[in-house]
């Protein structure tokens, strides 16, 4: 996740030829799109939002039919500074989620606590996750497996975000297992994937992914 960077085309290359590999999805700011997917050979293109509608009169908004038309395959979809500064709501959210599974992208779906929650210890976090879920996917069940199993969760504690303190790699695998079981029992998905958010970098990545409850990693600033 590029956020809101880079400043230019030319960076915008040199960063996707630099993280162009399998298993990578790069989300970068819409205007480079096109120029990243003309750059890529490996990895995936993906969106850092995308809305709920495919026409009208939504000014700043971008479609899910848009966004495949530009090569892009994945919309992350809630991210905690959306939810943050755009106060995205999570009835919001659950319609640009069944938007996007309609129109056949796959959806990285962004859940996670705050350090108030947090405080009051995992089980509390869990809670609100499960809350959490419930209103982002009330759209889905367990005859929506075609759909949901195009979607991936991403665990962003919302108080590791940004701090270069990620949560402890044993109690970030006990929210993804518990985030697994659910999706398992909810929505009957199978094998149903989670990524870990929050501070990641390649000096404590490999800690994180030492965890086999972890599928992989949603990385922010140090994406760049």
């Amino acid at each position: 996740n590029w956020k809101l960077h880079p400043s230019s085309e030319a960076e915008a290359i040199k960063l996707a030829r630099a993280s162009d590999a399998k298993n990578v999805v790069i989300c970068p700011p819409f205007p480079y799109l096109p120029t990243v997917r003309k750059t890529l050979r490996h990895a995936a293109l993906g969106a850092q939002d995308v809305f709920w509608e495919e026409q009208g009169p939504y000014t700043g908004e971008v479609s899910p039919a848009i966004l495949k038309n530009f090569g892009a395959r994945y919309a992350i979809i809630g991210h905690s500074e959306r939810r943050a500064w755009l106060h995205e709501t999570d009835s919001m959210i659950s319609e640009k989620v069944r938007t996007a599974l309609m129109a056949g992208l796959r959806v990285v779906l962004c859940v996670g606590e705050s350090k108030e929650v947090r405080r009051k210890g995992l089980a509390a976090a869990q809670r609100f996750i499960a809350a959490q879920l419930k209103q982002d996917l009330k759209y889905l069940n367990s005859k929506s497996y075609a759909l949901s199993s195009k979607l991936v969760v991403a665990y962003e504690p919302i108080w590791a975000i940004g701090t270069g303190r990620p949560d402890k790699p044993e109690e970030a695998a006990a929210m993804a297992r518990f985030i697994k079981k659910l999706l398992t029992a909810r929505y009957a998905l199978p094998a149903p994937k989670v990524l870990y958010g929050g501070s990641v970098t390649s000096a404590n990545a490999r800690r994180i992914f030492s965890q086999g409850e972890i599928d992989g990693a949603l990385v922010g600033g140090a994406s760049l």
